[in-house]
């Protein structure tokens, strides 16, 4: 375990700033909303809590990949799966009415 001593006032100001930013960021990656950072971090101000939504853009990333490949995953299977002989293929086309 890594201990810290705190030295002087600037040192101690230091830490907290870097917990205070550790902290906001992972709430934003948790999924934390522009409001709830706002109300963490006691700021009026959206420009103030959009720095720490910066952190969400690797999560953003992952969560369009991971929907992607569920896409894909899902139009894979639905090729495998064997089409009834009944079935003429025009469930859920608009025809139009007259």
């Amino acid at each position: 375990m890594k201990v810290f001593h705190l030295h002087s006032t600037h040192s101690a100001s230091r830490r907290t700033h870097d917990l205070r930013h550790t902290g906001n960021t992972l709430a934003a990656q948790s999924g934390a909303s522009l409001a709830d950072l706002k109300a963490r971090m006691g700021h009026d101000s959206d420009r103030a809590a959009l720095i720490y939504q910066h952190a969400t853009r690797d999560a953003d990333q992952k969560i369009a990949d991971a929907l992607s490949a569920r896409v894909k995953a899902e139009r894979k299977k639905a090729k495998k799966k064997p089409k009834r002989g009944d079935d003429d293929g025009s469930a859920g086309v608009l025809v139009p009415a007259g």
